[in-house]
């Protein structure tokens, strides 16, 4: 058994790291809270835009390069969101254990731009093709933050440099529920991977009914799709992004209360012991101080 001083330090020392995972905690509440205004408010308009494209893409006959799907697919690119930080529970390995198993059911190569220090790091270690790296993203991040990124992706697919482009980030649900997913980004027409071993992988998109929707165009739909096709790919990229920081914060607030739960638990075991620790101590010495008058009596 450990002495009563050695068991004192080992409290104190559980105590200091409690406080500082409380602060944390309290931190990430914050930051949480505030991460999920904001993907509540760009939720809508990030689906209406998508319902809108869709129809918009409908009313012509000419289909933009980024809508076109190309019958053959030699190469991909998988966009894959982490942090730059740990202390989040599972937050990272969740998603990069279901981009590995993505890449894996793909038919074709992929090779990966990784947002995010964590995801970087694990994709390089474990062999996987990672030609891009963006690091330190703001909090919160703004559209111009994304801009390289859509930039490098729409290059490449309008090059055919890859045919297919896809994101896996995790899908904020509430500060407890996060989901970790796989979407289609170009070509922006959703396809069916029903049949495919991919298809467990890829958010599914509900379009039913979109074409047949009366919009009103002003000016024609081939001016439009010029336009809107690139900023909606960059609305993609950024609405995915605040869902990842919001899931972020709410893992690491909720990763931060159970340390200080398991931290206040700790503390109350130790001192149970360092109080046996004291009683044995104090049995041994009265038993030493009545040993020694029953000596010097007899």
């Amino acid at each position: 058994m450990a002495t009563e001083r050695e068991l004192n330090k080992r409290i104190k020392s559980v105590k200091n790291i409690s406080q500082v995972t409380s602060a944390l905690a309290a931190v990430s509440a914050s930051k949480a809270s505030r991460a999920q205004r904001r993907v509540e408010a760009t939720r809508d308009y990030a689906g209406k835009a998508f319902e809108i494209l869709n129809n918009l893409a409908s009313q012509t006959a000419a289909i933009h390069p980024l809508l076109t799907v190309r019958e053959r697919i030699n190469k991909a690119c998988l966009i894959l969101m982490t942090s730059d930080r740990g202390l989040a529970g599972a937050y990272n390995a969740n998603i990069v254990g279901m981009a590995e198993q993505f890449v894996r059911a793909f038919p074709a190569p992929i090779e990966v731009i990784a947002i995010g220090r964590k995801g970087r790091d694990l994709m390089i270690r474990r062999g996987y093709n990672v030609v891009a790296a963006y690091d330190d993203m703001p909090d919160p991040p703004s559209v111009l933050d994304i801009s390289a990124i859509a930039h490098t992706v729409t290059e490449e697919f309008l090059t055919e440099a890859v045919d297919q482009v896809f994101i896996a980030y995790t899908d904020f649900v509430n500060l407890i529920t996060r989901i970790p997913s796989v979407k289609q980004l170009l070509p922006l027409k959703p396809l069916d991977f029903e049949g495919m071993a991919v298809a467990d992988f890829v958010e599914k998109t509900d379009l039913s009914g979109v074409e047949d929707r009366a919009y009103i165009y002003e000016p024609r739909p081939e001016i439009l799709l010029d336009t809107v096709v690139p900023r909606f790919t960059r609305l993609q990229i950024y609405q995915c992004l605040l869902e990842s920081v919001a899931s972020e914060h709410s893992a690491r607030m909720v990763a931060m209360n159970n340390a200080t739960d398991n931290a206040g638990e700790l503390i109350e075991v130790l001192t149970l012991e360092r109080n046996k620790a004291r009683q044995e101590n104090i049995t041994n010495e009265i038993l030493d101080i009545v040993g020694g008058a029953e000596a010097l009596s007899r």
